[in-house]
């Protein structure tokens, strides 16, 4: 009996040291963060590449995914006067809309490297007159997440020109967040 004890508690005192081994160190990272500009990108994530990459993918989507209005004064009911502009979508249709004025960018990132093979991800940012941000709604679609044509925007808790990121580990992650270190 004494010996069934003394084996169990060895197992059981050998278990995290044999989930540690199995833990991935190499846990893939995306880097967020809304930028008003690819110079402000780039003195964050010091990634001019990526940043530019971003900004450029960010304006091919705004017209497409910006607030659509049928006049000035309804977009300034919204956005700042002096940001309602008259836009034209791919397809040639004329509205008015506010201005794109940042960008989010989201980019993998391995060991603080880009991924390889991974681009950047840009979407386009708009300032409301609160002084609030918001991008489009994003929809799955091929090579990744696309932005939502028309009004539907989420906002962004995240403050301007600052990088965040956040961890997407490997095994043992969620495990490692719940341990606590008793005393």
């Amino acid at each position: 009996m004494k010996r069934s004890k003394t084996t169990a508690l060895l197992l059981m005192s050998a278990a995290p040291l044999l989930l540690t081994a199995c833990q991935r160190t190499d846990a893939v990272q995306v880097q967020e963060g809304l930028y008003t500009s690819v110079q402000a990108c780039t003195e964050a994530t010091q990634n001019p590449s990526a940043c530019r990459q971003a900004f450029e993918a960010a304006q091919a989507q705004s017209a497409e995914s910006a607030p659509q209005y049928a006049s000035r004064e309804a977009c300034a009911q919204d956005y700042p006067a002096e940001q309602c502009v008259e836009q034209r979508t791919a397809g040639g249709q004329s509205f008015i809309g506010p201005m794109m004025m940042g960008f989010v960018m989201a980019q993998m990132l391995n060991n603080n490297r880009p991924v390889p093979g991974q681009a950047a991800r840009g979407a386009p940012a708009f300032q409301d007159r609160g002084r609030g941000w918001a991008t489009p709604e994003l929809r799955p679609g091929p090579g990744g997440a696309q932005a939502a044509t028309g009004n539907r925007l989420t906002p962004v808790t995240t403050e301007p020109n600052r990088a965040v990121t956040a961890s997407r580990g490997g095994f043992g992650t969620t495990s490692r967040n719940r341990s606590t270190s008793g005393g």
